[in-house]
């Protein structure tokens, strides 16, 4: 009884990445496991190092490789296999960690909205504590520099009026005007934008 050579018989050990690539994508999936003998280490390590958790490296590991079998996105004439499977798992490795980050995030938010916390901040305090988009930065930068100095002492370093007034050596009358004044402005400038 004469035995059939097993597939990996098949293929001569010498091929490259490239050939093995190629007849992969002709149908020989056998060239897979070689591929996989040869560059799993490589993808795994990376992944590993990304994520920091072995049972996620180990899954990332499982898909590039059966992505691989399906993909036509490696083209042998533009670099070596070594080098697209390391970029593609450090970019899926950092897509995966972003999208835990954004998961969490969202978790966070969610919390946070779901338990609101009795605050007994005014809405433009908690604009300047909270808020740190362009639009307020944009704004706050079209007051005076006294002015813009006043609410970030206020708002950004949490200080009182009169530790203001203190600090700047001014009228604890002046800084309650330029404040009362400077948010008002403010106020004005945002509601102008976001018209």
């Amino acid at each position: 009884m004469s035995e059939q050579p097993s597939d990996l018989e098949k293929l001569p050990p010498s091929q490259t990445d490239a050939e093995l690539y190629r007849a992969l994508r002709a149908g020989q999936t056998e060239g897979l496991g070689v591929l996989y003998d040869r560059h799993s280490g490589l993808v795994y390590g990376i992944a590993l190092k990304t994520l920091g958790s072995p049972q996620e490296a180990e899954d990332l590991t499982q898909d590039i490789f059966l992505n691989l079998a399906r993909s036509t996105a490696f083209d042998p004439r533009r670099g070596s296999l070594r080098t697209f499977l390391a970029i593609l798992t450090r970019s899926r490795s950092i897509d995966r960690v972003r999208s835990r980050s954004t998961a969490r995030s969202f978790l966070e938010r969610f919390r946070s909205n779901n338990n609101p916390e009795p605050t007994s901040q005014s809405p433009f305090e908690q604009v300047f504590q909270n808020e740190q988009s362009q639009e307020v930065q944009t704004a706050l930068a079209q007051l005076p520099e006294s002015e813009q100095q006043i609410l970030r002492m206020a708002y950004y370093e949490g200080l009182s009026q009169s530790e203001i007034s203190e600090r700047l050596n001014i009228p604890l009358g002046t800084v309650k005007t330029k404040t009362r004044r400077s948010l008002l402005k403010l106020r004005q400038t945002l509601t102008d934008y976001l018209e």
